[in-house]
């Protein structure tokens, strides 16, 4: 009777681990998909960070990975930054500074970013779940160079 009960005790502890494994995982699943989601239809970032073609479309194998700017400012601007670098695994970012460039828009320099960047205010969950999407990309290849 004692082995029926530690083996049903052995049982019940590994069939919670396994949940328990399962919710860790989907927690993070749904925390990149929440990420995904904010960057491409929330703060649509590959209208500035990934560069399009010659018909306007979106370069796939480039997302996010930085663009010149297509558009200019109606009146002179000095701040105005016309190219967008690349966000894709969030290069020379820690965690804590891209986090709160995301919830106050100021950058890890103690500066707003330049115009045409918004300053978002995304709250704390949100801001974390961009930040993991964007790690999740991986940083870009350098250009002309080849993948190790």
């Amino acid at each position: 009777m004692r082995t029926i009960v530690s083996t049903a005790t052995l049982w019940v502890v590994c069939l919670a681990l396994t949940l328990a494994n399962s919710a860790i995982a989907a927690s993070g699943s749904s925390k990149l998909e929440r990420g995904k989601y904010l960057v491409e239809q929330v703060g649509m970032c590959g209208d500035c960070h990934t560069p399009h073609n010659e018909k306007g479309e979106p370069i796939q194998e480039k997302t996010l990975r930085g663009a010149i700017l297509p558009f200019k400012p109606a009146v002179p601007m000095p701040v105005w930054a016309d190219k967008s670098p690349n966000i894709a695994g969030l290069p020379g970012w820690e965690d804590k500074d891209a986090i709160r460039f995301l919830m106050t828009g100021i950058a890890y320099n103690d500066l707003p970013a330049r115009p045409p960047m918004p300053q978002y205010r995304f709250n704390q969950e949100d801001a974390a779940a961009i930040m993991a999407y964007l790690r999740s990309l991986g940083p870009a290849q350098a250009e002309g160079y080849p993948r190790k």
